[in-house]
């Protein structure tokens, strides 16, 4: 049987410290599955005599992630540390500059870092695994890097924050506001104290910028990303969408146009009798279009101590079973020096169009006055609905509006028109209809 694979462990939070439990009580199936032992080697993290749950005391311990990063006595280096600089950066640069292999489930490092490490990574031919980065326990990154060789991606698009979901599932589910949602999801601990990162779409643009990486072959580009949180969903928009046969998610979107590569996170209506649809709670899912392929749907635990677990392990069991010499594929699919810059696409039309909501005066021509700002706009409308006087008594009505395809510039003058001639009592609503399987 071969040596053992040292692995060093940067970080024994929740993830950490389920690794290197997964690691000891799995150690007999992994070795007969990986034809080698998996040793926990050596660790670092703040606090050396907190109670993690498992057994670490044959391991060093090293008080600088750094100097762990550099020993001679692992094989590989498990960052679990988090944050996009600091002493994550300083330990991965390290360990690959070493001749290490590094697992890492640090999606913020690797969207602001990742082509700068992938390139350190295969000039020393070593491994930049990172599964856990994305969508938790789902292999879509094996999928998408290994899998998929011959594809054509023209679009990858799912739901990235469990948070998120978790929120939309319950106010659709139990009528609960926004706020009632995320204060439940901060108690039960799927949100943290500022949950700014998770709502407003940042979390869920890293993972889109790593995606849209592997789709296209380009250098990643998280800085080009338009953004857009779930903040300002409300209970109507949830019930009107459920009326016209839409659920919202909060969707990350990279599609390859004719004028470059589009990103966008934001919420979208799907229809309800869609897959992605049907994915509730703190689930995740992925689809890839394909031209071989077509379209490909993963879906999983998306975070959580044992799903992030799993995928870390994992990237450890494929280092695991690779032997000296083997030549390992490139870190995004392409080497990283062949990597095209990142090419923005303006915002365009999306099969399926807009759905607008608008709190108007419940006065004459109010109706006539908003159907005209939309044809001036040329753009063409699948349903207007004029609800009854709302029950708030403010003396307004809600129109609802669902476009054919156009685009964001043209609903954006047509709303601002609206807003202009005075017939506005509340901001308006404007959310994406995107196609889905």
């Amino acid at each position: 049987m071969a040596e053992a694979l040292r692995v060093g462990i940067a970080g024994l939070g929740t993830v950490g410290a389920s690794v290197a439990r997964v690691l000891t009580e799995k150690a007999t199936e992994l070795t007969r599955q990986c034809g080698r032992p998996i040793t926990v080697a050596a660790a670092s993290a703040r606090d050396r005599n907190r109670d993690r749950g498992v057994d670490l005391s044959a391991a060093q311990w090293f008080d600088d992630p750094v100097e762990l990063a550099r020993t001679a006595d692992i094989d590989v280096f498990i960052e679990l540390i988090g944050g996009d600089d600091g002493p994550a950066l300083a330990s991965v640069k390290a360990a690959l500059e070493a001749g290490r292999h590094v697992v890492t489930a640090n999606k913020a490092l690797l969207s602001k870092h990742g082509v700068a490490l992938a390139e350190i990574a295969e000039s020393r031919g070593v491994l930049l695994n990172y599964e856990a980065a994305v969508a938790g326990g789902i292999p879509i990154i094996k999928t998408m890097r290994e899998a998929m060789a011959g594809n054509n991606v023209s679009r990858v698009f799912g739901i990235l924050n469990g948070t998120c979901n978790y929120i939309l599932t319950r106010m659709e589910a139990e009528g609960l506001s926004f706020d009632d949602c995320l204060r439940d999801a901060q108690h039960l601990g799927y949100a943290e104290a500022d949950p700014t990162f998770d709502i407003e779409g940042h979390d869920t643009a890293h993972k889109l910028s790593i995606l849209t990486s592997l789709a296209f072959g380009c250098k990643i580009s998280a800085d080009n990303i338009y953004m857009e949180g779930i903040s300002n969903i409300s209970q109507a928009d949830i019930r009107a969408a459920g009326e016209l046969g839409y659920r919202i998610k909060l969707l990350g979107v990279a599609l390859q146009t004719e004028t470059g590569i589009e990103q966008r996170v934001h919420p979208t209506m799907v229809p309800t009798s869609s897959v992605i649809a049907q994915v509730h709670g703190v689930t995740n899912a992925v689809a890839v279009e394909t031209d071989i392929l077509g379209e490909l749907l993963l879906s999983g635990p998306g975070a959580g101590g044992n799903a992030t677990a799993s995928a870390v392990v994992g990237d450890i069991a494929d280092i695991a079973k690779s032997r000296p010499g083997f030549q390992h594929g490139p870190v995004f699919g392409r080497p990283a020096r062949e990597l095209k810059p990142y090419k923005k696409a303006q915002m365009r039309s999306h099969a399926g169009g807009y759905f607008i909501r608008l709190t108007v005066h419940d006065r004459v021509g109010v109706f006539a006055a908003v159907a005209k700002r939309m044809a001036d706009n040329e753009i063409s409308l699948e349903s207007i609905v004029q609800h009854g006087v709302n029950a708030e008594g403010d003396g307004s009505k809600t129109v609802i509006l669902v476009t054919h395809e156009t685009t964001e510039a043209a609903v954006r003058k047509a709303v601002e028109g609206v807003t202009k001639d005075g017939h506005l009592i509340d901001k308006p609503q404007v959310i994406r209809i995107e196609r889905a399987g």
